[in-house]
């Protein structure tokens, strides 16, 4: 695998990743704006000649270095790697003398945009949704990589209710012991506390973090922690969680932004059993993913053995399950929430 020597997929050539064919941009016809990024646009597309669905990620040009796309090739790279049935499908990568592109799978919509159409969502779908991204989770990290970016944005989500994990572009392949990363990673809101406060290392505990987060905010309908700068997003999640000290999160003191004069605030777990519903199992699972300290937040190996998933059917089909009441959206041609009318 092309490697920058920290787990990085850089320095390498397209050549040395293996392009799949001879297609360009000219065969497929444009068919609306799925959405879009830092680093790209996505669009659903049709083949001219097989009549195909597609989702095609173009990458923008002011992000590439030495004339390649680093985001692009990390998550080429990666993809390529991985093959599970909830992780988005590369299905071709092909070059312009301007463009790079990304031939994917099509999925409906992202899950972002289904939790605006379908609040309050069944829990039921919950649970299946959970069970699908902790699959993909643990299946990365199985294969030593980690996501680094999971967000409602990056999930995506079809009719039959299938989930699949999607954007690469600030994955990492990790060895042991872990070595220092950059901290600009994660979107604020979904961003693991050992991030937050500077750690000069981090592993896959950060990704089971964001599933929290994400578990969270499926049952409470918005994000459990909203914060609009890194200081107040630190205080949103100890202001529910508890401000950790030396016997819940060892040498927590050494980590650079943790300052011994931040606020004592106390956890909040009559707060936390009321999102969940007061279900006692789902809350457990919720307080295990919503540790502070990375060294003891529940796996994603170890999730999926928890009690919330006893006798869970991973093959029943979730497609007749609606939500008794929703919120009717509607979007504009750039896939912006224009217009929510309750029913």
């Amino acid at each position: 695998m092309p490697s920058t020597g920290y787990g990085g997929l850089l320095d390498c050539q397209w050549h040395e990743i293996g392009i799949y064919t001879q297609q360009n941009e000219s065969d497929f016809v444009r068919m609306g704006k799925l959405g879009g990024g830092t680093y790209g646009d996505v669009f659903r597309v049709h083949h001219r000649t097989t009549g195909e669905i597609y989702a095609l990620k173009q990458i923008r040009d002011e992000h590439e270095a030495n004339g390649m796309p680093a985001t692009a090739m990390r998550e080429v790279a990666i993809l390529k790697q991985l093959s599970h049935e909830n992780i988005i499908k590369l299905v071709d990568v092909f070059l312009t003398d301007e463009r790079c592109f990304l031939l994917l799978e099509h999925m409906d919509e992202d899950l972002k945009r289904y939790l605006d159409r379908s609040r309050p969502l069944d829990r039921r779908i919950i649970k299946n949704f959970m069970h699908q991204l902790f699959e993909a989770v643990f299946y990365c990290h199985k294969h030593r990589i980690i996501h680094r970016d999971i967000k409602p944005h990056n999930i995506l989500v079809n009719s039959e209710g299938q989930i699949k994990m999607c954007d690469f572009g600030l994955a990492r392949a990790f060895t042991i012991p872990m070595k220092v990363y950059t901290h600009e990673i994660v979107t604020l809101w979904y961003r693991a506390p050992e991030i937050l406060l500077g750690s000069l290392t981090y592993g896959t505990p950060v990704d089971t973090w964001s599933l929290g987060c994400i578990f969270g905010e499926m049952y409470q309908g918005w994000p459990l922690f909203h914060g609009d700068s890194e200081i107040d997003q630190i205080f949103q999640i100890f202001k529910v969680l508890g401000t950790p000290n030396e016997e819940t999160w060892p040498n927590i003191f050494l980590l650079p932004q943790f300052k011994s004069s931040f606020p004592k605030f106390k956890m909040q777990e009559t707060q936390l059993r009321e999102i969940m519903d007061k279900n006692e199992v789902a809350f457990d699972l919720l307080r295990r993913l919503l540790t502070c300290d990375p060294t003891v937040r529940i796996a994603a190996r170890s999730a999926l053995r928890h009690e919330y998933f006893h006798e869970h059917d991973t093959k029943k089909a979730l497609v007749s399950i609606t939500n008794t009441h929703r919120d009717q959206v509607r979007y504009d041609a750039n896939n912006n929430l224009i217009e929510m009318n309750k029913t």
